[in-house]
């Protein structure tokens, strides 16, 4: 029985990379894989999924896949989308039904929450809906759980802003809930975190 899977995990947590290593393992069994990102994330280019160490796949927008006849789909042994935090609820919606109706899984990997710890759109109708849950670690610069996506610049942790502002290690860290609601970066010993030259 297909089932529909949320990773989730803060920023540089490896998920697109292991959206990436899945989609390998399928292919490596020979198995055919419908690989896809969200609209929204053209950082890499529009048809490309990136990891931050060097894994790169070319991939189809998610809007395509939810404009692709059933018949299509089936083609595939499996869909594995990254960036999902941005799909609309209804591309989601739309994923479900690839799990329900043609009995093809869907892993999508992405953020929960924002810069604010609020969840996104498609991170919200995900949670509502999946099957299966289950989160990718990484670590604050303290060594607890990172949870918290923490945009900042050279003079701290933004705080207000729009929801969506694509960015990789120069405007985002990973931090604990304290260290987050703290406002520190880093260790008081150590040089900001990409503020240097």
């Amino acid at each position: 029985m297909a089932k529909l899977y949320f990773f989730y995990g803060a920023m540089g947590s490896s998920k697109s990379a292991n959206a990436l290593m899945v989609e390998y393992n399928y292919r490596e069994r020979g198995q055919k894989v419908l690989l896809a990102k969200t609209n929204i994330d053209t950082r890499d280019g529009v048809n490309l999924i990136h990891s931050r160490i060097g894994l790169s796949r070319e991939c189809v927008l998610l809007s395509d896949v939810c404009s692709m006849k059933d018949e299509d789909i089936l083609a595939y042994d499996a869909v594995i989308v990254d960036e999902i935090q941005f799909a609309k609820t209804e591309e989601v919606d739309f994923l479900a039904h690839i799990v329900d109706d043609l009995n093809v899984p869907v892993m999508c990997y992405g953020l929960r929450s924002d810069f604010q710890s609020h969840l996104f759109e498609g991170s919200r109708r995900i949670l509502e809906i999946c099957d299966e849950i289950k989160e990718i670690k990484t670590m604050c610069w303290c060594g607890r759980k990172a949870t918290c996506n923490a945009r900042y610049n050279a003079n701290g942790i933004v705080r207000v802003g729009a929801q969506v502002m694509l960015g990789a290690n120069d405007e985002y860290i990973a931090l604990c809930r304290k260290h987050f609601n703290e406002g520190k970066l880093h260790r008081e010993t150590q040089e900001p975190v990409g503020l240097t030259d």
